[in-house]
């Protein structure tokens, strides 16, 4: 599949593709990213065939702004709400309670699920246009290097999605760190695009 210049129609022709079910390649300034509308369970779980990736493995949620994270976590704490006014839009993802609208396969059973706003303004205007959240992991098939460029994901899962969106490379072209806001202190679980130093400053 041939991937599509990010022009005003492509990106409102990619959300309404996840809005219908479709999964799409969206560029993130950390990696490219395969999307579906995280409410749709049959959506998420397209995403996970084409990765063949293990169900027992929980997908990052991506919002358009921090008005979108109370669609997906019931409870939002202070810490949460000092982290995204300060470092939203970029690569961190919070852990924090999720909502009962977030199907399990999305968290993996887990009570908690994990949200990031992404500062690629593509992924953003892809989310707005697709009036929901988006689950998404990397672009890649599971085990692969994620996928920096968009031809990267022509490559490697041309065949299994619906759309391809070309942002360019990526700026930071590692994912995003990820903070459990659940854990008394919170504790990183993943070293990534964001400094643990920029987190504790916070």
């Amino acid at each position: 599949m041939k991937p599509l210049p990010p022009t005003e129609e492509n990106l409102r022709l990619a959300g309404e593709c996840l809005a219908k079910g479709g999964i799409v390649a969206l560029p993130t300034e950390t990696v490219y990213g395969l999307g579906a509308d995280a409410f749709n369970a049959r959506a998420v779980a397209r995403v996970f065939e084409a990765k063949a990736r293990p169900t027992f493995d929980p997908l990052i949620v991506h919002v358009a702004s921090m008005e979108g994270v109370a669609r997906v976590a019931s409870e939002v704490p202070p810490k949460a709400r000092s982290l995204m006014e300060r470092l939203w839009p970029g690569p961190l993802t919070l852990i924090m309670p999720k909502r009962d609208e977030v199907p399990d396969l999305v968290t993996s059973g887990l009570p908690t699920v994990a949200i990031r706003c992404p500062a690629h303004p593509v992924a953003r205007s892809i989310i707005v246009y697709s009036g929901t959240a988006i689950a998404a992991p990397s672009a890649n098939p599971f085990g692969y290097l994620s996928p920096t460029r968009a031809q990267h994901v022509a490559r490697m899962l041309g065949g299994r999605v619906d759309l391809i969106i070309d942002g360019g490379p990526c700026r930071v072209g590692v994912e995003s760190t990820v903070l459990d806001l659940t854990a008394d202190p919170p504790r990183i679980l993943r070293p990534g695009g964001m400094e643990r130093e920029a987190i504790e400053a916070v």
